[in-house]
């Protein structure tokens, strides 16, 4: 099956599906996730509290684990959730936002790694390299370091957890043990709005949801990432549209316009 082929199917069984994909995210990003997840055809939920954190992820297709506001309740929930969805063999996603900006969330990043092995891991370069503990500089959410550079900690990182790793930047790589893919769609302006990457960790939710292949989902994801970022990227004046017209892209390039 060719890529794009591999990409219709997957939008497709979005469709078909609409996979609940619970979110334990962070304040900043909750209402563009959930209105990029509803643009794919993706059903979100967001919800932390520790008293419903196991029901709800029980009857969801995946998750996704955002650490960009910690507190002690949410690392709790976060821990009773991902321990739930790997009883039931529920694909997690995680996102180390921010790891190596200060010491309780490099600690908090790394116990779930550990623990919990989680399938995929989605991090710009700095947060990749911190979790291998190459590198403890790092502005937190955004990456000062090229993707490129990352390859090889990326690389450790998935043998050592055999989960799947997309490091992302002005080039996104999927790495999967020796198995690498590249996506070359980023555009400087998305780096300029807050909460593209935690957006691009859910829709690897979603994507995960409905093909267990989660090298091919997650390359899927940053397709779309990028096809979508492309297509807003020629038609906005400046960040504040690019939001919007980048909700609009995904819902277009969904629905196959």
């Amino acid at each position: 099956m060719s890529k794009k082929q591999q990409f219709n199917k997957i939008l497709n069984e979005l469709k078909v599906q609409a996979p609940l994909v619970h979110n334990i995210t962070n304040y900043v990003v909750m209402n563009t996730t959930a209105n990029a997840l509803l643009a794919i055809g993706a059903s979100p939920v967001m919800a932390h509290a520790i008293e419903e954190v196991e029901e709800i992820t029980s009857i969801a297709s995946a998750l996704v684990i955002n650490m960009g506001t910690l507190s002690p309740k949410w690392v709790e929930a976060m821990e009773l959730a991902i321990k739930k969805a790997n009883q039931l063999n529920i694909p997690v996603v995680f996102d180390p936002v921010g790891v190596g900006a200060s010491s309780y969330r490099t600690k908090t990043a790394l116990s779930i790694i550990e623990k919990y092995k989680p399938s995929v891991i989605r991090g710009n370069a700095s947060e990749i390299l911190a979790l291998t503990q190459l590198s403890n500089k790092t502005k937190g959410v955004d990456s000062t370091i090229s993707s490129e550079n990352a390859l090889n900690a990326a690389q450790e990182l998935s043998k050592k957890l055999n989960s799947t790793i997309v490091i992302s930047g002005a080039v996104d790589y999927i790495i999967t043990g020796n198995l690498i893919d590249k996506v070359t769609k980023g555009k400087p302006i998305m780096a300029k709005v807050t909460g593209m990457g935690c957006t691009a960790t859910s829709i690897i939710g979603s994507c995960i949801a409905v093909n267990q292949n989660y090298h091919v989902a997650s390359y899927m994801a940053m397709e779309l990432m990028g096809k979508a970022g492309n297509k807003a990227e020629k038609i906005s004046k400046g960040t504040g549209s690019f939001q919007i017209n980048f909700l609009d892209a995904l819902y277009q390039i969904s629905n196959k316009e």
